[in-house]
């Protein structure tokens, strides 16, 4: 078993059981051995570099790296499945896109062993195709500040802690959630940043099942009442009725439990119609809307104004 296997093993040890984890501290303290893996050892490396760099240049930087580490039964070789680079890469792209506010683009260093360790980079345009006031670096990039939020967002899943500060970024979580437990690998995320500083989180088996109950959706039923002119007609029982007649006026699809019902009204093309309908929303435990849907009850008297945001 590697040193670095080694450590992982028993860090994971050390999580289920608190009291083997302060041993372990204790019996490292009395042997003056530092519990480091090969993350801190190179930060530490990095940051010494930076230190010696700024003896003479007090404005240098360090590139910036992420590091994926994938672990799992079928990464104990330390190769990179294509299949996995189709379903994980670019979701794990956007995720930090979402995190950062703006589009961050990654590209591919390297692959080396250890499980499945993909390192890569943000990619930087051209120097020569800067605009001058452009040259100075800022002091945060882009990166930099969505793998610090997404770090916090991961950490807050592995512990199944309140998420609702990161609602924003659920969708592409949960897209990289749900590619790792398709191929039944963990994700252990290493953010090497310009100043030399370190960030890592994981995603694990854990993490990826607290995903699964967040995204469990409930129904949430009202009745209200649809008034407008129908805008399409379907034989399957769905009927499309505009509310207005500008162009962006809001357009409901109403659909007819049984399709025969709507046969015998006989409705035509621009005419009004006055529907009342059950308003179904599926909200999962975020309160986010997942699917909304409009189902035929009855006529309606007269027109009423929607309850709902146009």
């Amino acid at each position: 078993m590697t040193g670095d296997s080694w450590r992982e093993r028993r860090r994971a040890l050390g999580e289920d059981d608190p009291a083997e984890a302060e041993r372990a501290a204790h019996l490292l303290n009395a042997l003056g051995t530092e519990d480091r893996g090969e993350e801190e050892i190179e930060a530490e490396h990095r940051a010494n570099r930076l230190a010696a760099a700024r003896e003479y240049a007090p404005a240098a930087r360090l590139e910036e790296e992420l590091q994926l580490r994938l672990t799992g039964p079928a990464a104990a070789s330390g190769a990179l499945r294509f299949e996995w680079g189709d379903a994980l890469l670019e979701p794990v792209e956007h995720m930090v896109s979402v995190a950062a506010g703006t589009p961050v683009q990654l590209e591919l260093t390297g692959i080396s062993s250890g499980s499945t360790v993909v390192h890569a980079r943000p990619v930087t345009p051209p120097v020569d195709s800067l605009a001058p006031e452009a040259l100075d670096t800022p002091a945060t990039s882009a990166a930099a500040t969505g793998l610090s939020t997404l770090t916090k967002l991961l950490d807050a899943l592995e512990s199944g802690s309140d998420i609702r500060e990161w609602v924003k970024l659920f969708d592409s979580v949960d897209a990289v959630s749900r590619a790792l437990s398709r191929y039944e690998l963990d994700l252990g995320m290493t953010w090497y940043d310009a100043e030399g500083g370190l960030r890592r989180a994981r995603l694990t088996e854990r993490g990826r099942q607290y995903v699964k109950r967040l995204r469990e959706t409930r129904d949430r039923d009202q009745e209200i009442t649809i008034s407008g002119r129908v805008a399409e007609l379907r034989e399957s029982g769905l009927v499309k009725v505009k509310t207005g007649t500008a162009k962006n006026a809001p357009a409901y699809d109403v659909r007819f439990e049984e399709p025969e019902e709507l046969l015998r009204m006989r409705p035509g093309l621009g005419d009004n119609v006055h529907f009342r309908v059950r308003f179904r929303q599926q909200l999962d435990s975020m309160g986010i809307a997942r699917s909304t849907e409009y189902t035929y009850l009855g006529p309606a008297a007269e027109q009423i104004s929607l309850p709902l945001d146009s």
